[in-house]
């Protein structure tokens, strides 16, 4: 993924450990735990924490692990995916708080039942953790499977869920 030049990023400490946010004039394009699989380089980027957008991301972020929020009201920029990549980001979305649903499932959701591979990489390489929630998607068998973070965080954001 190609960044914006106007990029910009600060961090916030979860109760799951530090998390980076970044935006851009469009919105937020970022929410990485630190060090998670495909977390960009984004040593180049300013850190400027009063950024509208990264202020609004860091309340709704503490409100969620507070269990105040059950649902994100933030300026999204998916325009970094590619076109099939975005179908995954906003089938996501849809994904009620509190509820799973497979891999398999969302390959049918969005019109592509024989893609669960290619929907899975979407779901991978998904950059807004948590505020576009790929911890809720789990095996055909309700297992959880992979997640950039590590599956302790899956199964923690799981648990504040209510799922156990």
């Amino acid at each position: 993924m190609k960044f914006a030049e106007t990029t910009v990023q600060t961090s916030y400490d979860s109760p799951l450990g530090r998390v980076i946010l970044a935006a851009t004039d469009d919105g937020l394009v970022g929410v990485w735990f630190e060090g998670q699989r495909h977390q960009p380089d984004t040593s180049a980027w300013p850190v400027i924490p009063d950024h509208p957008v990264l202020q609004l991301a860091q309340a709704q972020l503490s409100d969620y692990f507070a269990g105040r929020r059950t649902a994100f009201d933030l300026p999204l920029a998916f325009s970094l995916g590619t076109g099939f990549q975005q179908e995954v980001w906003r089938a996501l979305l849809k994904i009620p708080h509190g509820a799973t649903r497979s891999y398999g499932a969302l390959s049918a959701d969005i019109g592509k039942p024989a893609a669960v591979r290619a929907v899975g990489g979407a779901v991978g390489r998904n950059p807004l953790s948590i505020i576009v929630p790929c911890h809720r998607v789990v095996g055909a068998d309700g297992a959880l499977t992979g997640y950039a973070g590590g599956l302790a965080r899956k199964t923690a954001l799981l648990q504040l869920e209510g799922q156990s």
